[in-house]
């Protein structure tokens, strides 16, 4: 008899499928725009940013922008090729969140900014408040970059605002590093007015008497308020070096616009470093206010419970079957024991109600 063709044994073989090849993604996919200015004007058409660099190194005071929104590692190393940036500051351009800090590579400046949004909540509810996100501006001889992480960095606006603003244009790319620090750091005024304005109404509820507040929701709004502290507070040492280090490749009259936005910084450090001791106190507050109505609601209970043992304890005595109780004879014994109880659970109950017990 014939024998039967043996089946393939799939026994200890490993099934996972092989990683499919990674397709690399072009570079205008993560060019929001790129523009070229010269003598405080846009030059008109399009430009890749190898052609933008061309023809802004072909100018005196012309420079390149260009926009760059979550870029992947093929695609930063392109533009790092391009300019020329350091494999340090591109790695750290990739990953994002990133702390506030300020680098330098030769003439090439790298500043990091973590960007902050105000979302909109119930102050009773433990939804997030504050949504954090990246911004990194590199600037060099004749190019500004700058890289987004997040989706409420859009710095369309400030791109306008700036072209409307050709004396500044030529100060050249660090004009577009202090266009974009100003940029964040009124968002942060913003969103540090915004958080206020929850503190406020969260005290005013805390303070007001009938009002019940949950200490959760207290909690989510000062680990938010923690958040935002991490987000901003760290700026301010890279301002300052931007400020006062004159070996900074920074024109004279941007470091004076810089130091405004280090201004403006401090202004909402402050303001967020209050909102956290505010709401310690309003958390201790919250808690004694707590601790009162749990102390309020034992005597409530502890008040009934002293009303209800005097007819316990009566009925407990003639509950114990003795017979030899002369009143338990006589016509009037009943109704002259449940007199008694009511007018003791009366007094009780008056003098009580005098005590604000009940």
């Amino acid at each position: 008899m014939p024998s039967l063709p043996q089946m393939p044994s799939f026994r200890g073989q490993n099934r996972t499928a092989p990683p499919l090849p990674r397709i690399p993604v072009p570079t205008a996919r993560a060019i929001v725009d790129c523009g070229v200015y010269v003598d405080g004007q846009r030059l008109r058409g399009h430009f890749t940013p190898r052609q933008a660099l061309t023809e802004a190194n072909e100018t005196v005071s012309g420079f390149v922008w260009v926009g760059l929104h979550d870029p992947d590692e093929g695609q930063m190393t392109e533009i790092a090729e391009i300019f020329g940036l350091h494999p340090l500051a591109v790695e750290d351009a990739v990953q994002g969140r990133q702390r506030p800090k300020l680098e330098r590579y030769d003439n090439t400046l790298f500043l990091v900014m973590r960007t902050v949004k105000y979302l909109e909540h119930d102050i009773h509810a433990i939804s997030e408040i504050v949504e954090t996100g990246d911004i990194m501006v590199f600037t060099g001889p004749h190019f500004a970059i700058t890289v987004r992480h997040g989706e409420h960095t859009g710095l369309a606006g400030v791109r306008r605002e700036l072209e409307d603003k050709p004396d500044q244009l030529r100060l050249g790319p660090c004009s577009v590093l202090h266009a974009v620090a100003d940029h964040v750091v009124d968002s942060y005024v913003a969103v540090a007015d915004s958080v206020e304005s929850d503190i406020d109404e969260m005290e005013e509820a805390v303070f007001t008497p009938a009002a019940k507040v949950g200490i959760e929701s207290i909690y989510q709004l000062k680990r938010e308020v923690v958040e935002l502290r991490r987000a901003v507070a760290p700026l301010g040492t890279p301002l300052q070096t931007l400020v006062q280090n004159e070996d900074m490749p920074i024109p004279k009259e941007i470091r004076r616009y810089l130091r405004d936005v280090a201004d403006h910084h401090t202004s909402a450090t402050e303001h967020i470093t209050y909102f956290d001791e505010s709401l310690s106190g309003l958390v201790n507050a919250a808690l004694a206010k707590i601790s009162v109505q749990q102390s309020t609601d034992m005597r409530k209970i502890a008040a009934w419970a002293a009303m209800a043992a005097i007819p316990t304890m009566i009925a407990g005595i003639y509950g114990m079957n003795f017979d030899y109780m002369w009143e338990l004879h006589q016509p009037w014994g009943y109704p002259v024991v449940v007199a008694i109880m009511v007018v003791i659970c009366a007094i009780l109950f008056r003098s009580f109600r005098r005590n604000k017990w009940i």
